[in-house]
């Protein structure tokens, strides 16, 4: 068996309609996983879950439209979990939000209190949610889509960043609770990918050639190369892996401030 086999593993993604969850969505399908299929409109979900069912055959997925700053849509979305397939063996908490572009020193209480409770704060929900069972069956990987924007400042996107920050000590926190259970929490660490959500970063030529020219790969991500990190973390081939803030970047963050 390989050691990224997720057959027969329920794995709950959020923000999977498009972009890096959709990614990591088909491809745990992929692996064998049952896969849950989750963002705010049920159109979007319910095409991903078609475009897996038309792979891999019915049963293989299914939609439940969540939003991640609503909690009573993420307890309804495990609920529903378990109805159908049972309990949750592997969460990615990859949906995130991010509607304010600026100084951090000039953001509005509500636009920051958003980017908290969407991008930390749901997150936390989530992880109680599904943690229990997990603990009870010694078993479970829990994956934070979080950013190399935790890593450093910005004058740009700083309370992301603050936001992305904070679901890497979320990640080790967790990690220090759980680990006994042998339930596994990390983080992914992505650079700029080309995604719908960073559009407003890739689509500047300025920001873009920032992000690009001191790269050692030179180029920014796709989301499908996000994808099998959160395979890795969440299969057996991560299992005596947990805590972990996984940089995923084309060598951005070791290349930063290099000469020549």
């Amino acid at each position: 068996m390989s050691l990224f086999d997720l057959t027969g593993k329920v794995a709950v993604i959020t923000g999977s309609s498009r972009g890096i969850g959709r990614a990591i969505a088909l491809r745990m399908a992929e692996q064998g996983a049952r896969v849950v299929v989750s963002s705010r409109k049920r159109e979007a979900c319910d095409a991903v879950v078609a475009e897996i069912e038309a792979a891999h055959g019915a049963g293989r997925a299914m939609a439940v439209p969540a939003s991640i700053s609503v909690k009573d849509d993420l307890v309804r979305l495990i609920f529903e979990t378990r109805e159908k397939f049972g309990e949750v063996d592997v969460l990615v908490c990859n949906a995130a939000s991010n509607p304010y572009y600026g100084p951090l020193a000039e953001i509005k209480d509500e636009q920051f209190q958003k980017i908290l409770s969407n991008n930390v704060v749901s997150n936390h929900w989530l992880i109680q949610l599904v943690a229990p069972s997990m603990i009870a069956r010694r078993d479970g990987a829990i994956v934070i889509v979080s950013s190399i924007g935790g890593l450093k400042g910005s004058p740009v996107i700083g309370a992301y960043n603050v936001s992305k920050a904070a679901d890497m000590q979320l990640a080790r926190n967790y990690a220090v609770e759980y680990g006994p259970h042998n339930v596994r929490v990390n983080c992914i660490c992505p650079g700029l990918v080309r995604t719908d959500f960073a559009r407003a970063l890739w689509e500047d030529p300025k920001v873009l050639e920032a992000a690009t020219s001191g790269a050692p790969l030179r180029r920014i991500g796709e989301p499908d190369e996000i994808a099998g990190a959160a395979i890795f973390l969440a299969s057996a081939a991560g299992r005596f892996t947990t805590g972990q803030a996984i940089v995923v970047d084309g060598g951005v963050t070791i290349a930063s401030g290099a000469i020549g």
